[in-house]
């Protein structure tokens, strides 16, 4: 089983696209297919890019999970695989959660033979592995990364390192789902609070210019 994760949509009026990063991960996701025969089901997963972009909402059915699925349907990909989307999340953290609570995994059990494959870039993967650990408890043998190339852009100021060092320490010893997802909240909430700071600055105040200036 491939698990794939989505990276974002562009407005186009009334529709909607793939970015050039959720296009490579679908074409990824197919190599992949098409080479292993023994795929036996493939997972979209994804929203929008709430929490890491503040993406608003896009209508049913022109999500992420909804685009990748469509590309890969058009690509021919169901002739391997049953394709399925999971298409509520907004996190990394919530494509896990919902494609388990969406029962997408049930019926699979996987190990060192028969890994669930995690397709994504390869600065994404880390993070990825350390959710999948908490959430679906998968030792690191269980899991294999597929990784994708090509259409990716970097985030401006918040590189996906510093995303995996504030995951780690945010979750630290948390397991529950509504646990998780508290903690993410709280998180998200942060850095958007660090991102306003940095791009508007507190301005001065006149007193604190005035204790500033050298004596005499």
């Amino acid at each position: 089983m491939l698990l794939v994760f989505g990276r974002g949509v562009i407005g186009a009026g009334e529709h909607y696209a793939l970015t050039p990063a959720s296009a490579a991960r679908v074409q990824a996701a197919a190599d992949y297919a098409v080479a292993h025969p023994a795929v036996a089901r493939i997972i979209f997963t994804g929203g929008w890019a709430e929490a890491t972009e503040g993406a608003g909402q896009p209508p049913a059915g022109w999500r992420e999970g909804d685009l990748m699925l469509r590309e890969a349907r058009a690509g021919g990909l169901d002739r391997y695989a049953d394709l399925r989307a999971e298409t509520r999340s907004r996190s990394t953290l919530e494509n896990l959660l919902h494609t388990v609570e969406d029962g997408l995994l049930d019926g699979y059990a996987f190990d060192a033979g028969h890994p669930l494959g995690l397709v994504s870039h390869r600065g994404h993967l880390p993070r990825i592995r350390f959710l999948a650990a908490k959430v679906l408890a998968l030792p690191a043998r269980a899991l294999l990364d597929v990784p994708a190339s090509g259409g990716e852009t970097p985030l401006p100021w918040r590189s996906e390192r510093a995303a995996r060092v504030v995951a780690r320490l945010g979750f630290l010893g948390a397991r529950d789902p509504a646990a998780l997802l508290r903690r993410e909240r709280r998180l998200v909430a942060s850095l958007r609070r660090a991102e306003r700071l940095l791009r508007n600055p507190p301005k001065e105040l006149p007193e604190e210019r005035d204790a500033r200036r050298p004596a005499g």
